[in-house]
């Protein structure tokens, strides 16, 4: 199974990432708090807070991810909900940020994050294409992962609670509130009487 060992990698480098998002904007918010530096005319303190501010809030985010997907491979189970939303974030953001590094940095942090971006990708799609056709022809009752609307069997189907059988309403009948309904042709035809020459 390349399942497990792929949640745990991810997990991982998610979690390599977070230290060192943070540890880098921290290391910048420093730099600029000590060196005074202003940028277009801005505060250095209020550049230097914001660098520590968004290092924190980065790391604390791929932090989080990092813990999903270590939630993944110990359960052995797919993402759902909140879970899989934040790894499908991670995977986005994991695509601009190589888009934008292979123009300022260079191919080194592009293939980096390209890298980063399969590896989610891969955990998210393994665990698609391996319930999903297990789940629909899963031979498992209920208490075995199968569904349990699915059991094959007459004894599975529940029996129809027996109520008043509806008869199918007549053309013509009358309904609640009319009148009898009039027939345009007579009840009773004769035919031409005989004539004698």
């Amino acid at each position: 199974m390349v399942r497990r060992p792929v949640a745990w990698i991810v997990a991982v480098v998610l979690l390599a990432e977070a230290f060192g998002i943070a540890a880098v904007n921290w290391f910048l918010g420093m730099v600029v708090d000590r060196q005074k530096m202003s940028l277009a005319g801005l505060d250095p303190d209020v550049m230097s807070t914001s660098s520590k501010v968004g290092g924190v809030v980065f790391g604390l985010y791929f932090a989080l991810c990092a813990l999903v997907a270590l939630l993944v491979g110990i359960r052995n189970r797919a993402p759902a909900g909140f879970g899989r939303v934040l790894l499908v974030s991670a995977a986005v953001v994991h695509g601009l940020l190589g888009a934008f590094a292979w123009g300022l940095i260079g191919w080194n942090a592009f293939a980096f994050m390209v890298v980063v971006l399969a590896l989610i990708v891969l955990l998210l799609m393994t665990y698609d294409r391996a319930d999903g056709p297990e789940q629909a022809a899963g031979g498992g009752g209920a208490g075995e992962g199968g569904d349990p609307r699915a059991q094959a069997g007459p004894e599975a189907a529940p029996a129809a609670a027996p109520g008043p059988v509806q008869i199918p309403e007549q053309r013509g009948a009358p309904r609640d509130g009319e009148a009898e309904p009039q027939d345009p042709a007579p009840a009773q035809v004769t035919g031409p009487a005989p004539t004698t020459e």
